[in-house]
């Protein structure tokens, strides 16, 4: 309900806290450009057009407002930072809500890690919509730090910490009618609830909607997209670090489908944050592409506000949040201020007033740990055949191929080959020290030497490694471990590069821009070795990940993620 004061105001009847005078308003609704002055108070739109009266006045001399952009979809951890300096990066360029999954700290630490967010959340001029994670852990097939039942993700519902059910990753046991997730799902009856289906179709995804699922993040081609919609989902075409599906995707929008769509980021680092942007990046890469810069507006907010059921955001209307979005050239928007529920709160790419976000202690419950059983550590892969699966990481996808290829055998063990870019991959249980270990190989990433190390490993978070030889891979290893959680790379017995994460094993409590100096030196270090892709650590997150086709390696073993069961890393001849 809204107060007496904002329909006064809405009325004429009492000046405004503040004018916004000869702006150019993009209107999602009409899909016209709207020359009028735009009323605020109380932090809300009170009036669109002329006439109002105003304590304070600013004339914007014909520059264009749009509504605050919205994040569809993201997951604040893959900053590598903690709310608040996430919020410093993405609220100067426009983007005032983001829809987040913190299922990564939740893998870790369980419903304090979502209640730890929730926190870091608070008193912000981002507005974080927490989800409640819906596959912690995320199958049956991986150690995890803990175990969210439906009764817990009911009781973060009920407590006001979350606001729907984040994505549906464990897709084969929605479509098989899992009574766990069945029960999820229930649960979050009449809320938003996000889906998360890399190449369903057919009968799986009529059954995969039929239960519920609302939304896709993980197209790859228009066709993928098209099927998906015309089921129902809306689709949020996403522009990660390491998925580029935009350009794949843009293709499909047109007059009759833009209303379904939107826009997310997934997990983007430090660097790609302050140097392309965030959903500001995905609206001027949009409309340079050809897309009509009123609908790559409209994708990027009030489409998702509707998705997500915030109808007090998304639009320049009377009523909705002054969340809004300044800025000059209507072809490449870049925000030139930008004002959270009706208060300036950036101008000209730096936030003001940053110093006043606080950064909450970190409590025991998500301080970083890793826990690994050093005396059952062991690298080393018994030769037992001659031909081996190896995991196919592809350039900027998170899908991957399974390709057999011959094994290189030295002294009866199966080892890395770096001359045909097969190099070692395990994953370790970081959570119980209980001495799981997978181990198997990769192709793609290209080092010709050494290793890379971290604890940030979608979604378990297991400490994995992959590396060209044994030494440099326990060197990196044992580097993480030391700094309680983080990434490395070594070779040999020495680190080059390191970034300690104290919260959780995945987030700093330091700046974004420290982190980014520390994290663009382990990227230095990883092409010196002789890493043909643009960004490794993030590609190695995503190897353990099984539940995005096609193989993959948990803590327990090489996961075929489309027959969803184990397979042998060795092939019959």
């Amino acid at each position: 309900m809204q107060s007496g004061a904002l329909l006064a105001v809405a009325r004429g009847d009492r000046p405004a806290d503040l004018a916004l005078r000869n702006g150019r308003i993009v209107n999602v609704f009409s899909g016209d450009i709207e020359d009028a002055d735009v009323a605020l108070s109380g932090g809300r739109i009170a009036g669109v057009g002329p006439g109002y009266a105003a304590a304070e006045e600013v004339d914007l001399q014909g520059a264009f407002i749009a509504p605050g952009l919205i994040d569809a979809h993201v997951h604040i951890e893959s900053s590598l930072c903690l709310p608040a300096q996430f919020a410093a990066a993405v609220v100067p360029r426009g983007v005032t809500t983001v829809a987040a999954d913190p299922h990564e700290i939740a893998n870790v630490a369980g419903v304090d890690g979502v209640r730890f967010m929730a926190e870091c959340s608070r008193n912000l001029p981002l507005q974080v919509v927490l989800m409640a994670p819906s596959a912690v852990p995320a199958t049956h097939m991986e150690t995890s730090g803990a175990v969210l039942d439906a009764a817990d993700l009911s009781l973060l519902l009920q407590e006001g910490t979350v606001h729907g059910l984040a994505e549906l990753m464990n897709f084969p046991g929605t479509v098989q009618g899992d009574p766990e997730v069945l029960a999820k799902i229930a649960a979050f009856s009449g809320r938003p609830r996000d889906g998360h289906a890399p190449a369903l179709t057919g009968q799986p995804l009529n059954a995969y909607a039929a239960a519920g699922a609302g939304s896709d993040h993980e197209c790859a081609t228009v066709a993928e997209a098209a099927e998906k919609l015309s089921r129902g989902l809306y689709v949020l075409i996403r522009e990660a670090t390491n998925a580029h599906n935009l350009q794949a995707l843009l293709p499909l929008v047109n007059e009759r489908n833009n209303r379904r769509l939107c826009f997310c980021t997934d997990d983007r680092i430090p660097s790609d944050l302050l140097t392309q942007g965030s959903i500001d990046h995905i609206v001027r890469e949009s409309i340079a592409y050809g897309i009509e810069p009123v609908t790559a507006f409209r994708m990027a907010t009030l489409n998702t506000a509707e998705w997500f059921r915030l109808h007090d955001r998304g639009a320049i209307a009377p009523g909705r949040r002054a969340d809004l979005m300044i800025f000059e050239d209507l072809q490449a928007p870049a925000a030139a201020q930008v004002y959270a529920g009706g208060r300036l709160w950036a101008e000209n790419g730096r936030l003001l007033n940053g110093d006043s976000l606080a950064i909450p202690s970190v409590p025991p419950a998500v301080s970083s740990s890793v826990k690994v059983a050093w005396d059952r550590f062991e690298l080393r892969i018994p030769a037992a055949g001659a031909r081996i699966r190896v995991i196919g990481s592809l350039e900027n996808q998170v899908l991957t191929e399974e390709r057999i290829l011959d094994a290189r055998i030295e002294s009866g063990h199966a080892v890395a080959d770096p001359a045909r870019d097969i190099l070692k991959i395990a994953v370790v249980d970081r959570h119980t020290a209980s001495g799981s270990i997978g181990l198997g190989f990769i192709q793609g990433f290209g080092l010709r030497r050494g290793a890379i190390a971290g604890t940030v490993a979608h979604d378990h978070h297991n400490l994995v490694i992959i590396g060209a030889d044994d030494e440099s891979m326990t060197t990196a290893a044992h580097a993480v471990a030391e700094m309680g959680g983080g990434l490395a790379i070594s070779e040999g017995r020495e680190t080059l590069a390191a970034l300690p994460l104290a919260v959780a094993g995945l987030m700093s409590d330091r700046p974004l821009a420290d982190v980014r100096s520390r994290y663009d030196s382990l990227l230095d270090a990883a092409h010196e070795f002789g890493s043909t892709m643009r960004d490794p650590l993030m590609a190695m997150s995503f190897m353990g990940l099984e539940v995005i086709p096609k193989l993959k390696l948990t803590d327990r073993g090489l996961v075929d993620v489309e027959a969803f069961s184990y397979v042998d890393l060795f092939v019959e001849a």
